[in-house]
């Protein structure tokens, strides 16, 4: 099989294509793409835990913060994946092809971290921390947490289809047990968890004297 980039291929489930995630020693899964492309009960409960301008973290199609846009909440999405940004505009949201740990505009009163996103980069201390940096003092991070039995840890990726497979990145996997001590290492602290259904996320504030990261 070629070699290509995992940008390119998720591009390819957002497109309709069909694109399978492999990990090492388990099963090969769909990447069911259409899971981002509405908005669901459960998300509405997670949006209504952010306020004031949020950033939207590896956005992806862009359905979260199309839905803020919408409830009038100043929002931007960001993602590295161009296809991911073009359809967040085609939603009516703000959206930058950005790396979160590039230059980001602005200063937020809450970053999101929607659909496991904590795990982008297989190091979720060094993005909480990166997080808390683009807050203002008292804004809060809001976190989508894994799945009730879903094992934490890092773990190792590639993306397949259309004859192609991607290059191996990393994505680590955050559970509630976890959350409160990660958050602690970069002065977060762990306002509250909640649950919707089978999902669970976290609600995380940085302190009103803006205090940096200890990471």
């Amino acid at each position: 099989m070629n070699r290509c980039s995992p940008g390119a291929l998720f591009a390819a489930a957002l497109r309709g294509h069909d694109v399978e995630l492999l990990e090492e020693a388990a099963p090969s899964r769909p990447l069911a793409a259409w899971r981002w492309m509405h908005a669901t009960a459960s998300d509405q409960v997670v949006l209504e835990a952010c306020e004031g301008t949020t950033l939207d973290v590896g956005c992806g199609p862009g359905r979260m913060a199309a839905e803020l846009t919408g409830r009038g909440v100043p929002a931007l999405g960001i993602d590295v994946v161009p296809e991911a940004v073009a359809q967040t505009r085609a939603r009516g949201a703000t959206a930058l092809e950005r790396d979160v740990f590039d230059p980001v505009p602005g200063s937020w009163r809450t970053v999101l971290l929607a659909d496991g996103n904590i795990g982008i980069g297989g190091d979720p201390v060094r993005l909480l921390g990166r997080a808390a940096d683009l807050l203002e003092p008292g804004g809060k991070v809001v976190a989508d947490l894994a799945a009730a039995g879903l094992a934490s840890g890092v773990r190792t990726h590639w993306l397949s289809g259309r004859g192609m497979v991607s290059t191996p990145f990393t994505w680590a996997v955050v559970g509630p047990g976890e959350i409160a001590l990660l958050a602690h290492r970069v002065g977060l602290s762990l306002e509250r968890i909640e649950r919707s259904g089978d999902r669970c996320f976290a609600v995380l504030r940085k302190s009103d004297d803006g205090a940096a990261s200890t990471a």
